[in-house]
């Protein structure tokens, strides 16, 4: 079962982030699995791509 203390806060442990327009992404804080282990690098592993409207570019 997964501890509730590392589920990822940044999209509720789905993986995905969703923009105002509700298009929806990766999530970037826990690269998609939902959890962050304690110790675990958050930070993005490059410089993120974007677009005129600066959406993410995967």
């Amino acid at each position: 079962m997964i501890n509730r203390n590392h589920i990822c806060k940044a999209c509720e442990g789905k993986g995905l982030l969703a923009d105002d327009e509700n298009w929806q992404y990766t999530c970037s804080v826990c690269g998609g699995d939902g959890i962050v282990a304690p110790g675990e690098n958050t930070e993005p592993n490059g410089i993120f791509a974007v677009d005129e409207t600066n959406r993410t570019l995967e």
